[in-house]
């Protein structure tokens, strides 16, 4: 979940609190915790602009929670990183508070997660746990950290939680998504299409068919993946599937498709870097005013006294993919598995090593690779034009 930027579809918190400010949703069961559990929607919510201030009350938690939920989902669908500083001034009351309502807890995690602060999402999410340990979203928020960390057993034991919680369709899904990692790509396929054959609305068929075309992929089934992508964006828009579809186009050489998905998505730094890598295989000059861009952004967050290697996949990629710097990329791509360690980070890691002739660095990674578990498809050698899908999604609970 490059931060699943990512990236991504994000993962919000199902609020108890805001049970009572939101009393038209009615509750799937009959639970002190969870209301009800659905896949966070991916259509762009109506918001205020970023720079406007919350207008949230501090004393009101369930109202807190409310808007934060709405930047949390601006912020994942837009990149707009000023939405996680609104969601984060609204739960400042909150923040880091031993005594903090479980659900405001989580969104502090959903917040840091989204920033890349990772370990300290996962310090807060554990002692959230520990407090309310049937709090179904802050499981999976946890087996998602779990993943991205490439902590296999410890995401399943998440899972597992979370089918506690009495959430069995997500703990399946959860449970699935952890196991294809591993390479058990045809039962996690077969229990995928069970699933989204059950999916009762059309938001969690979408969600569960970005993660069937993920582990398609995973499987060496690019077919059947971009079938299943199209599937998902065809039910539901979303930029994180979006991206990791153009991936998909990327990597098998459909450059010109893949830049045809990207044009009207939000310029997302993952979504210029696409378009950038797209135009200059295309012959299309705009690349290096996207490249220039892509520096001044980089140049911003320097002047913020923001880290950028917390964006260390990025530079990687570009380093591999604009700048034809093989050897900074793997520097960069090596730096970057220190804080994250999904498909992705290891793939850039890969490519790069092949493409310096590292071969000592080559082995080092492959050996990592094979201690943490992953079975990937896409990470043997591949053409050095090869890309490879972003972070794991995961549902929402709503109220």
């Amino acid at each position: 979940m490059h931060t699943r930027q990512l990236i991504l579809v994000s993962v919000l918190a199902g609020l108890h609190l805001a049970a009572a400010a939101a009393p038209e949703v009615q509750p799937a069961r009959d639970d002190e915790v969870l209301e009800v559990l659905t896949v966070v929607t991916r259509n762009r919510p109506q918001n205020p602009a970023p720079n406007q201030a919350p207008t949230a009350r501090a004393a009101d938690p369930g109202a807190v929670a409310l808007q934060a939920r709405q930047d949390i989902v601006m912020a994942r669908q837009t990149g707009d990183t000023r939405y996680w500083g609104r969601a984060q001034a609204l739960l400042t009351p909150w923040w880091d508070r031993a005594d903090a309502p479980t659900d405001l807890a989580v969104l502090q995690a959903t917040v840091q997660q989204g920033r890349h602060e990772f370990e300290a999402a996962r310090g807060v999410l554990t002692a959230a746990l520990q407090r309310t340990p049937g709090h179904a979203q802050g499981w999976l928020n946890l087996a998602a950290l779990e993943r991205l960390s490439g902590r296999y057993a410890e995401s399943l034991r998440a899972c597992d939680a979370v089918a506690r919680a009495g959430q069995s369709l997500y703990a399946t899904a959860c449970r699935l998504e952890t196991q294809s990692l591993g390479g058990a790509h045809a039962m996690a396929s077969q229990a995928l299409r069970s699933l989204i054959a059950q999916a009762g609305d059309a938001g969690q068929r979408s969600w569960l068919l970005s993660l069937q075309a993920e582990n398609l992929e995973r499987w060496g089934h690019d077919g059947d993946a971009a079938q299943a992508y199209q599937s998902s964006l065809a039910l539901q828009p979303d930029l994180y599937t979006a991206i990791a579809y153009s991936d998909l186009l990327l990597r098998t050489g459909q450059t010109a498709q893949a830049q045809a998905l990207l044009a009207p998505l939000p310029e997302t730094d993952a979504v210029l870097l696409r378009r950038a890598t797209a135009w200059q295989r295309l012959g299309d000059p705009q690349w290096k005013a996207a490249r220039a861009e892509l520096n001044t952004r980089n140049t911003e967050l320097l002047r913020r006294g923001d880290d950028p290697f917390l964006h260390g996949r990025e530079l990687a990629l570009a380093a591999l993919w604009l700048d034809g710097d093989a050897q900074g990329a793997l520097a960069l791509a090596r730096k970057n598995l220190l804080l994250q360690r999904e498909p992705l980070d290891w793939w850039v890691a890969v490519q790069s090593a092949q493409r310096a002739k590292d071969a000592e660095a080559l082995r080092e990674i492959t050996l990592a690779i094979q201690a943490v578990g992953l079975l990937d498809n896409r990470l043997a050698p591949l053409p050095a034009t090869a890309s490879a899908p972003r972070s794991n999604k995961q549902p929402q609970v709503k109220p």
